[in-house]
Order: structure tokens, then C-alpha cells, then sequence
């Protein structure tokens, strides 16, 4: 049986863009991206779509891992921090969620701590099941 942290390592934009999951359970995912050279903008810094990239999919993650497909139908981001090296963390929460809708935040953090964005999220619960299960804790 494929775990979801299987399923998203398929994604291929992620995979392109350098991002792993980490870890998924129920209404929590973590994901991570190494800033590499690709990721930096005209001034040096990660470029702002490069943070959303990791986010959506760790709040894809975290969002899918009820057993039902969900898909985004709202998301923003907002940039505390500019980054220039290390490794980027994603970690997505579920703050509330029934059958049709789900509300999450993202939290990116580089490798201090420290607080570079805050992505949310609101997704739409589809009617379809996954066969994915959650991550062994």
C-alpha cells in the first residue's frame, strides 16, 4: 500500500524544483527544499514562487491525508523574511475541516528558526477516496 508521503514524492514540479516531504499524518505534512541557485531571484534572494511551491505541497500533503482527494481553492502567502542559502521547511496544519472544506496554515522556517512565510490555505474535499494511508508514526 503506498503511504502519502509516496504518493506526493510523484509530484513532478516538486521533484524539479529540489522539494522532499518529510513526514505526513493526519492534517500535518513536512516538506523541504535545499535553496539551490535555480530557486534565486535577480536579487539573490528565493524567489517568492519558489516558497509557495514548497508550501502547496506540504498543504497538499497535509490536506490529502484524510483519505479523501482535496484540491486547493484559495491560497496566499505572505514573506516575513528573505532567504539567500540553506534549507527551507514547510510545515502545513490543518486549523479546521469538515466534509466539504478544510483550512490550513504553512509555516516555512529556515534552518534557525526563523520564520520566513506564512502560507493559507483553504481546500475542497472531493467525493472520491485516496488508497494512500498515512505515514507511520
Amino acid at each position: 500500500m503506498t503511504t502519502y508521503k509516496e504518493l506526493f514524492q510523484t509530484d513532478q514540479y516538486a521533484r524539479l524544483s529540489g522539494i522532499e516531504i518529510i513526514s505526513v499524518t493526519a492534517g500535518h505534512a513536512v516538506a523541504r527544499m535545499p535553496v539551490q541557485p535555480c530557486h534565486l531571484n535577480a536579487l539573490g534572494v528565493v524567489q517568492g514562487g519558489a516558497m509557495f511551491t514548497l508550501a502547496d505541497l506540504a498543504f497538499g500533503a497535509a490536506c490529502n491525508s484524510r483519505g479523501v482527494v482535496t484540491l486547493a481553492i484559495n491560497a496566499s502567502i505572505t514573506f516575513m523574511k528573505a532567504v539567500t542559502t540553506g534549507t527551507l521547511t514547510a510545515m502545513a496544519r490543518e486549523l479546521d475541516s469538515n466534509s466539504k472544506l478544510g483550512t490550513y496554515t504553512v509555516d516555512i522556517t529556515d534552518e534557525q528558526g526563523n520564520l520566513v512565510a506564512v502560507f493559507q490555505g483553504l481546500a475542497y474535499r472531493k467525493k472520491q477516496a485516496h488508497t494512500a494511508t498515512v505515514d507511520p508514526s
